[in-house]
């Protein structure tokens, strides 16, 4: 670690989440001064995190603790954000203490039926309703912003999984509190399409190591970035991994996908594969997602059991 990395100050929107957790703990552990601001739910400072109180949806109270801290921080990197009222607020009230904001949208962006495969950043068909159109929303926040020196990255991750998170991969099953115990017990475990939807999924420190590498990387700035782990998984394969670890052969069943689709539209952005073109990540010059499936996994169960 360098001097000057030790010196950063970091602020994180979140803080008790699963990714934000996790990024708090690991920007502590490699030496920077962190703040994290939420809304005061599950916060503890014992690992030595600057604690900031208030419900960003509270836009008065938001900006006076904001203000109130009375810091420049070096980087901000917003992991709560879910509507483009709240990339307004990043960019009105946060750009002016801060070189560079990293926005956490998502893959869920884009619009299923128009993907390539595998997808880049660049697409013509993005969602505008729902989950996925709202971050494609606080994405165009950005595109069109003036900040004055302060620059901006925006990282679109597919399926976060590892410790701190509950189990479970979309669209069925997806953080299920109780998948262990039902694999245990040899419950049907049901895929829609029989589970052969690829994905990239990405384990959480390795996102939250990506992130810290991208502060004073000028390559990222005003950038955006498709960012899957370094292996391509079927759904089914990604289950049959957790039964692996369990010692437990998997029950399945197929959910036919028009089936699925009718009675959840708004899972859309799920019934297709998510794989990504990662060659402008990898000109990034940042630390690259390595963990594979097997090991993260193995880890993600591990911390439940």
């Amino acid at each position: 670690m360098n001097q000057y990395r030790d010196k950063l100050k970091l602020l994180i929107l979140g803080g008790t989440g699963f990714l934000s957790g996790t990024l708090a703990k690991k920007a502590i552990l490699e030496g920077y001064e962190v703040w994290t601001l939420s809304r005061g739910i599950n916060n503890v400072s014992k690992d030595g995190r600057k604690l900031l109180i208030a419900d960003r949806h509270d836009k008065d109270t938001f900006k006076k603790v904001i203000l109130a801290a009375n810091t420049r921080w070096d980087a901000i990197i917003d992991c709560i954000g879910m509507v483009p009222e709240d990339a307004r607020q990043d960019i009105e009230v946060l750009s002016g203490l801060t070189k560079h904001i990293i926005f956490i949208s998502s893959d869920s962006v884009y619009s299923p039926l128009n993907r390539k495969y595998p997808q880049n950043e660049e697409s013509g068909h993005y969602l505008t309703e729902g989950y996925g159109g709202n971050k494609h929303l606080c994405e165009i926040e950005f595109l069109n912003s003036h900040m004055g020196q302060t620059v901006w990255t925006i990282l679109r991750p597919g399926h976060i999984y590892g410790p701190g998170s509950k189990l479970g991969c979309f669209p069925t099953h997806v953080r299920d509190i109780d998948l262990i115990t039902k694999i245990r017990e040899g419950t049907t475990i049901s895929l829609v399409g029989g589970g052969h939807f690829l994905q990239q999924p990405i384990f959480a420190p390795d996102l939250c190591a990506l992130m810290l590498s991208f502060l004073g990387n000028n390559k990222t700035y005003n950038q955006i970035f498709c960012v899957g782990g370094p292996e391509l998984i079927e759904s089914k394969k990604y289950y049959e991994l957790i039964g692996d670890i369990l010692d437990t052969k998997l029950v399945f069943s197929e959910l036919p996908v028009a089936t699925f689709y009718a009675e959840h539209p708004d899972s859309a952005s799920f019934l297709c594969h998510r794989i990504y073109d990662l060659s402008k990540l990898k000109n990034s010059g940042g630390v690259l997602p390595s963990t594979c499936m097997k090991e993260g996994l193995r880890l993600h169960v591990e911390s439940l059991l």
